[in-house]
C-alpha cells in the first residue's frame, strides 16, 4: 500500500524503526528514580557512549592506514573523529542545564555506577596511549567488555604507530621508542621531539607526515576540550564530593588535564 507513491505497508519489508532497532534502543532508558531530571541523565550518557563507539571504529581505522602508509584515508577517519569529538564535547552542555539538587535527587539510585567506569572512555584512552593496567580491573568480572579493553592495552597506540611510520620514512626516532613495552604509556623523549621538528622543518618536502601530526595535535586538543568540559559541569553539579562507586570525582579528572598524549607535539613549538 503506498500513499501518493509513499510505502505505508511494511508487514512484510523491513522499515526504518526496523533497520535502526528503534524499538530496542528507545526502550533502553529506564530511570529508577521518578525524578525528572534522570532521563536527562540516562540519556546524555547513552549518547555519548554511542558517539563513542563511532569514534572508536574511526579510530581505528585511522591506525590501520597509518599502519599501512596509506595516510590519506587515515586523514578522513582522523577528521570524522574530530566532528564526533565536537559533538561530544557540546554533550555537556545539555548535561549541565542539570542543577545540583536536580541531580541529588536521584543520584543515590545510581548505586556503585559510574562514569568512571566507561569501558568505551577507558578503551580510548589506551588507543591514544594512555595505558594503566589499573584501568582493567572494573572490568574483569565482564569478558565482553574486558577482553576487547585488554586488546587494545596491550597493543600500540596510534601514536605508537605514527612513531613507527616516521621510522620507516627515514626519520631519526631513537631505537627504544621502537621496541619499548607497549603496555606502558609514553613518556616525552627529546630524540623523538628532535624527529618531530624535523618534520615541521620539512614540511614542503615532508607534508603528509606534517599533516599528520596537525592531526594528531587536533585529536588531542578536542580531547582536552572534552575533558575540561567535564570536569566543569561535575564541579558544576557536584562540586569536589566523591563520585558514585567512590570514583575521585573532580580532582581526578583535573589532574588528567595536565597528562598529554602526545607531548613533542605541544613542546616542539616552543623550539621551533
Amino acid at each position: 500500500m503506498a500513499t501518493d507513491g509513499v510505502k505505508t505497508d511494511f508487514s512484510n519489508d523491513m522499515s526504518y524503526g526496523d533497520y535502526l532497532r528503534l524499538d530496542v534502543l528507545l526502550s533502553a532508558q529506564e530511570p529508577l528514580s521518578g525524578q525528572h531530571d534522570e532521563t536527562l541523565f540516562v540519556v546524555i550518557h547513552q549518547v555519548q557512549e554511542l558517539w563513542m563507539k563511532l569514534f572508536i571504529h574511526e579510530l581505528d581505522s585511522a591506525m590501520g592506514a597509518i599502519r599501512e602508509d596509506r595516510l590519506r584515508p587515515a586523514f578522513k577517519a582522523l577528521a570524522r573523529c574530530g566532528r564526533i569529538q565536537e559533538q561530544l564535547v557540546r554533550a555537556w552542555d545539555v548535561l549541565s542545564t542539570m542543577t545540583p539538587a536536580d541531580y541529588l535527587a536521584f543520584r543515590e539510585r545510581l548505586g556503585a555506577s559510574s562514569g568512571f567506569q566507561s569501558f568505551q572512555y577507558r578503551m580510548i584512552e589506551f588507543k591514544l596511549g594512555a595505558k594503566s593496567a589499573g584501568m582493567l580491573k572494573p572490568h574483569a568480572h565482564a569478558p565482553a567488555r574486558h577482553e576487547p579493553l585488554l586488546a587494545a592495552f596491550e597493543a600500540p597506540s596510534i601514536y605508537d604507530e605514527a612513531i613507527r611510520l616516521l621510522a620507516r620514512r627515514g626519520l631519526p626516532v631513537p631505537e627504544p621508542l621502537l621496541a619499548r613495552d607497549v603496555r606502558e604509556p609514553h613518556a616525552y623523549d627529546e630524540g623523538l621531539e628532535a624527529a618531530w621538528g624535523a618534520v615541521y622543518r620539512r614540511s614542503e618536502e615532508l607534508f603528509d607526515l606534517y599533516e599528520l601530526a596537525e592531526e594528531l595535535v587536533d585529536l588531542e586538543d578536542l580531547m582536552r576540550q572534552w575533558r575540561f568540559r567535564h570536569v566543569t559541569t561535575v564541579e558544576r553539579i557536584i562540586g569536589f564530593r566523591r563520585g558514585t562507586g567512590g570514583s575521585p570525582g573532580v580532582s581526578y579528572l583535573k589532574g588528567v588535564l595536565e597528562k598529554p598524549f602526545f607531548p613533542e607535539l605541544w613542546r616542539l613549538r616552543t623550539s621551533l
